[in-house]
């Protein structure tokens, strides 16, 4: 069974950091792991990702500079440092995985929530 548990959410200031633990399993070869996030009364978006090979990532223009993406593959786990934290961060926080074959983010975590205040 497929599982993606998220961990490290929590209540920040704002330009205090966070990082968030996404351990997947279930084994399944994944081509990406993302981080995507949904505030209250607005649609879920795309933060950032992770080719589970290469490495190779991708990020929302509104947190490139300020959060890293990054994988431990002994550790089938993903992380999202989130640096300079601001209000507008504030959100819930889903981790998903892509399998190969597939074009879209399939598997969902349960999410965490992730508060700045200012």
């Amino acid at each position: 069974q497929v599982q993606l548990v998220e961990s490290g959410g929590g209540l920040v200031q704002a330009g205090d950091s966070l990082r968030l633990s996404c351990t997947a399993s279930g084994g399944i070869f994944w081509y990406a792991v993302g981080w995507f996030r949904q505030a209250p009364g607005k649609e879920r978006d795309f933060v950032a990702g992770i080719t589970w090979r290469s490495g190779s990532t991708d990020y929302a223009d509104s947190v490139k500079a300020r959060f890293t993406i990054s994988r431990d593959i002994a550790k089938n786990t993903v992380y999202l440092q989130m640096d300079n934290m601001k209000p507008e961060d504030t959100a819930i926080y889903y981790c998903a995985a892509r399998p190969y074959g597939l074009s879209q983010y399939t598997y969902w975590g349960q999410g965490t929530q992730v508060t700045v205040s200012s």
